[in-house]
Protein backbone atom coordinates (compact mmCIF):
# COMPACT_ATOMS: atom_id res chain seq x y z
CA UNK A 1 0.00 0.00 0.00
CA UNK A 2 0.98 3.74 -0.93
CA UNK A 3 0.50 5.99 1.83
CA UNK A 4 0.44 9.54 1.33
CA UNK A 5 0.74 11.15 5.27
CA UNK A 6 -0.36 14.37 6.34
CA UNK A 7 0.80 15.04 9.93
CA UNK A 8 4.34 13.92 11.09
CA UNK A 9 3.54 14.31 14.95
CA UNK A 10 3.81 11.01 17.36
CA UNK A 11 0.88 9.60 15.42
CA UNK A 12 2.40 10.31 11.99
CA UNK A 13 5.58 8.96 13.44
CA UNK A 14 3.83 5.95 14.48
CA UNK A 15 2.27 5.07 11.01
CA UNK A 16 5.81 5.42 9.27
CA UNK A 17 6.74 2.61 11.52
CA UNK A 18 3.84 0.42 11.14
CA UNK A 19 3.63 0.93 7.80
CA UNK A 20 7.38 0.16 7.32
CA UNK A 21 6.58 -2.96 9.12
CA UNK A 22 4.03 -3.69 6.67
CA UNK A 23 6.00 -3.41 4.16
CA UNK A 24 3.87 -0.12 2.77
CA UNK A 25 5.39 2.80 1.52
CA UNK A 26 5.00 6.39 1.98
CA UNK A 27 5.33 8.39 -0.94
CA UNK A 28 5.37 11.94 0.84
CA UNK A 29 4.51 13.83 4.03
CA UNK A 30 2.86 16.78 5.09
CA UNK A 31 2.75 19.19 7.68
CA UNK A 32 2.59 22.54 8.88
CA UNK A 33 5.81 23.55 7.34
CA UNK A 34 5.17 22.17 3.70
CA UNK A 35 1.28 21.92 3.41
CA UNK A 36 0.75 24.57 1.28
CA UNK A 37 3.07 22.28 -1.66
CA UNK A 38 -0.01 19.80 -1.81
CA UNK A 39 -1.76 22.09 -4.06
CA UNK A 40 0.46 21.45 -6.68
CA UNK A 41 1.34 17.75 -5.80
CA UNK A 42 0.15 14.54 -7.84
CA UNK A 43 1.34 11.64 -5.89
CA UNK A 44 1.43 7.85 -6.65
CA UNK A 45 -0.91 6.96 -3.65
CA UNK A 46 -3.48 4.85 -2.46
CA UNK A 47 -4.81 6.22 0.36
CA UNK A 48 -3.98 9.50 2.32
CA UNK A 49 -3.96 9.05 5.74
CA UNK A 50 -4.62 12.49 8.19
CA UNK A 51 -3.46 12.65 11.53
CA UNK A 52 -2.73 16.20 11.16
CA UNK A 53 -4.73 18.89 12.75
CA UNK A 54 -8.17 20.90 11.20
CA UNK A 55 -6.02 23.84 9.86
CA UNK A 56 -5.10 21.39 7.09
CA UNK A 57 -8.14 20.38 6.15
CA UNK A 58 -8.95 22.90 3.18
CA UNK A 59 -5.26 21.37 1.70
CA UNK A 60 -6.55 17.59 2.02
CA UNK A 61 -10.09 18.10 0.47
CA UNK A 62 -8.64 20.00 -2.51
CA UNK A 63 -6.13 17.08 -3.04
CA UNK A 64 -8.35 14.43 -2.74
CA UNK A 65 -11.37 16.01 -5.14
CA UNK A 66 -8.61 16.83 -7.70
CA UNK A 67 -6.92 12.92 -7.53
CA UNK A 68 -9.80 10.76 -6.10
CA UNK A 69 -7.16 9.21 -3.62
CA UNK A 70 -8.81 7.61 -1.13
CA UNK A 71 -9.14 9.76 2.35
CA UNK A 72 -9.03 8.13 5.92
CA UNK A 73 -8.77 10.95 8.54
CA UNK A 74 -8.49 10.75 12.26
CA UNK A 75 -7.67 14.71 12.76
CA UNK A 76 -9.84 15.54 15.83
CA UNK A 77 -11.09 19.02 16.91
CA UNK A 78 -13.59 19.45 13.75
CA UNK A 79 -17.00 21.65 13.65
CA UNK A 80 -19.83 20.37 11.59
CA UNK A 81 -19.07 22.49 8.77
CA UNK A 82 -15.57 21.09 8.01
CA UNK A 83 -17.16 16.90 9.20
CA UNK A 84 -19.34 18.19 6.22
CA UNK A 85 -16.78 19.56 4.02
CA UNK A 86 -15.16 15.80 4.49
CA UNK A 87 -18.46 14.38 3.45
CA UNK A 88 -18.78 16.22 0.61
CA UNK A 89 -16.34 14.12 -0.87
CA UNK A 90 -18.26 11.07 -1.15
CA UNK A 91 -18.85 11.15 -4.83
CA UNK A 92 -15.13 11.36 -5.79
CA UNK A 93 -13.09 8.94 -3.32
CA UNK A 94 -14.05 6.51 -0.37
CA UNK A 95 -13.71 8.62 2.75
CA UNK A 96 -13.41 7.78 6.46
CA UNK A 97 -13.42 9.61 9.72
CA UNK A 98 -13.04 8.46 12.88
CA UNK A 99 -12.04 10.18 16.39
CA UNK A 100 -10.86 6.72 17.29
CA UNK A 101 -9.20 3.52 15.22
CA UNK A 102 -8.53 1.24 17.97
CA UNK A 103 -10.72 -1.98 17.75
CA UNK A 104 -11.46 -1.93 21.55
CA UNK A 105 -13.20 1.58 21.30
CA UNK A 106 -15.11 0.49 18.11
CA UNK A 107 -16.63 -2.87 19.86
CA UNK A 108 -17.19 -0.70 23.03
CA UNK A 109 -19.57 1.95 20.57
CA UNK A 110 -21.42 -0.70 19.14
CA UNK A 111 -21.61 -2.35 23.06
CA UNK A 112 -23.38 1.28 24.07
CA UNK A 113 -25.92 1.45 21.86
CA UNK A 114 -27.18 -1.89 22.60
CA UNK A 115 -26.77 -1.10 26.42
CA UNK A 116 -28.15 2.41 26.76
CA UNK A 117 -31.41 1.33 24.92
CA UNK A 118 -32.05 -1.16 27.93
CA UNK A 119 -31.38 1.00 30.44
CA UNK A 120 -32.80 4.50 29.38
CA UNK A 121 -34.88 6.27 31.52
CA UNK A 122 -34.02 4.82 34.25
CA UNK A 123 -30.15 5.19 34.05
CA UNK A 124 -27.96 8.60 34.34
CA UNK A 125 -25.44 8.30 32.55
CA UNK A 126 -22.21 9.58 32.75
CA UNK A 127 -18.63 9.92 30.71
CA UNK A 128 -15.56 10.64 31.68
CA UNK A 129 -11.95 11.02 29.62
CA UNK A 130 -8.54 11.50 31.18
CA UNK A 131 -5.51 12.31 28.59
CA UNK A 132 -2.00 13.50 28.54
CA UNK A 133 -1.31 16.72 29.42
CA UNK A 134 -0.68 17.99 26.14
CA UNK A 135 -4.02 17.10 24.66
CA UNK A 136 -5.51 20.56 22.84
CA UNK A 137 -8.80 19.63 22.58
CA UNK A 138 -11.42 18.95 25.38
CA UNK A 139 -13.60 17.05 25.46
CA UNK A 140 -12.14 13.80 22.93
CA UNK A 141 -13.17 13.16 19.79
CA UNK A 142 -13.24 9.42 21.20
CA UNK A 143 -15.87 11.12 24.25
CA UNK A 144 -18.09 12.53 21.46
CA UNK A 145 -18.06 9.40 19.18
CA UNK A 146 -19.48 7.27 22.83
CA UNK A 147 -21.65 9.68 22.96
CA UNK A 148 -22.73 9.96 19.22
CA UNK A 149 -23.09 6.21 20.11
CA UNK A 150 -25.07 5.71 22.87
CA UNK A 151 -27.37 8.77 22.13
CA UNK A 152 -27.23 9.02 18.28
CA UNK A 153 -30.46 10.89 18.12
CA UNK A 154 -29.01 13.45 20.74
CA UNK A 155 -32.20 13.69 23.10
CA UNK A 156 -29.67 14.15 26.16
CA UNK A 157 -28.16 17.72 26.62
CA UNK A 158 -24.90 17.44 27.49
CA UNK A 159 -23.43 19.11 30.39
CA UNK A 160 -19.92 19.71 30.54
CA UNK A 161 -18.48 19.46 34.46
CA UNK A 162 -20.49 21.29 37.32
CA UNK A 163 -20.21 23.96 39.37
CA UNK A 164 -21.67 25.65 42.53
CA UNK A 165 -25.57 25.51 42.92
CA UNK A 166 -26.34 24.07 40.01
CA UNK A 167 -29.66 22.32 40.46
CA UNK A 168 -29.88 19.08 40.57
CA UNK A 169 -29.51 16.37 37.76
CA UNK A 170 -32.45 16.03 35.10
CA UNK A 171 -32.87 12.75 33.61
CA UNK A 172 -32.43 13.72 30.54
CA UNK A 173 -29.05 15.18 30.62
CA UNK A 174 -25.69 13.53 29.87
CA UNK A 175 -22.34 15.05 32.03
CA UNK A 176 -19.24 14.67 30.10
CA UNK A 177 -15.71 15.49 32.18
CA UNK A 178 -12.57 15.66 30.92
CA UNK A 179 -9.29 15.32 33.16
CA UNK A 180 -5.83 15.89 31.62
CA UNK A 181 -2.56 14.75 33.11
CA UNK A 182 0.73 13.31 32.91
CA UNK A 183 1.03 10.84 29.59
CA UNK A 184 -1.97 9.16 29.87
CA UNK A 185 -2.66 7.91 26.24
CA UNK A 186 -6.34 7.65 26.78
CA UNK A 187 -8.88 6.52 28.94
CA UNK A 188 -12.51 6.51 28.46
CA UNK A 189 -15.53 5.17 31.40
CA UNK A 190 -19.31 5.59 30.66
CA UNK A 191 -20.87 5.24 33.58
CA UNK A 192 -24.90 4.37 34.18
CA UNK A 193 -26.22 5.10 37.35
CA UNK A 194 -29.51 3.38 37.85
CA UNK A 195 -31.87 2.89 41.11
CA UNK A 196 -29.78 0.64 43.68
CA UNK A 197 -27.00 -0.42 40.74
CA UNK A 198 -24.09 0.99 38.79
CA UNK A 199 -22.57 -0.24 35.20
CA UNK A 200 -19.71 1.21 33.84
CA UNK A 201 -17.62 0.66 30.90
CA UNK A 202 -13.98 1.52 30.82
CA UNK A 203 -11.46 1.29 28.20
CA UNK A 204 -7.82 1.74 28.40
CA UNK A 205 -5.29 3.08 25.76
CA UNK A 206 -1.84 1.97 26.88
CA UNK A 207 -0.04 3.28 23.95
CA UNK A 208 -1.17 5.19 20.80
CA UNK A 209 0.42 1.98 18.94
CA UNK A 210 -3.27 0.67 18.88
CA UNK A 211 -5.20 3.74 17.44
CA UNK A 212 -2.24 3.39 14.61
CA UNK A 213 -2.55 -0.05 14.20
CA UNK A 214 -6.36 0.34 13.94
CA UNK A 215 -5.93 2.95 11.19
CA UNK A 216 -3.31 1.00 8.86
CA UNK A 217 -5.92 -2.43 8.75
CA UNK A 218 -8.94 0.19 8.18
CA UNK A 219 -6.65 1.89 5.05
CA UNK A 220 -5.74 -0.80 3.68
CA UNK A 221 -9.51 -2.04 3.53
CA UNK A 222 -10.60 1.21 2.29
CA UNK A 223 -8.66 2.27 -0.65
CA UNK A 224 -10.27 -1.15 -2.50
CA UNK A 225 -13.95 0.65 -1.89
CA UNK A 226 -15.95 2.42 -4.46
CA UNK A 227 -16.36 6.23 -3.77
CA UNK A 228 -18.33 6.56 -0.97
CA UNK A 229 -18.90 7.71 3.45
CA UNK A 230 -17.88 4.88 5.20
CA UNK A 231 -17.65 4.52 9.37
CA UNK A 232 -15.27 2.54 10.98
CA UNK A 233 -18.23 -0.50 11.41
CA UNK A 234 -18.52 -0.96 7.95
CA UNK A 235 -14.35 -1.42 7.11
CA UNK A 236 -13.96 -3.57 10.73
CA UNK A 237 -17.17 -5.31 11.00
CA UNK A 238 -18.96 -5.93 7.26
Amino acid sequence: MKILLIGTGRMGQLIKEVAAEAGDTIVASYDANNIDALASANHDADVVIDFSSPAALTHVVDYVRRTGTALLSGTTGFTPQDKATLEDLRDVAPILWSANYSLGIAVLAKALRLVTGALRPDFDIEVTETHHNRKVDAPSGTAKLLVDALDPKHDLTPVYGREGQCGARTPNEIGIHALRGGTVAGTHTVHYFGPDEELEFTHRATSRRIFVNGAHKAARALYQRAPGLYTLDDILFS
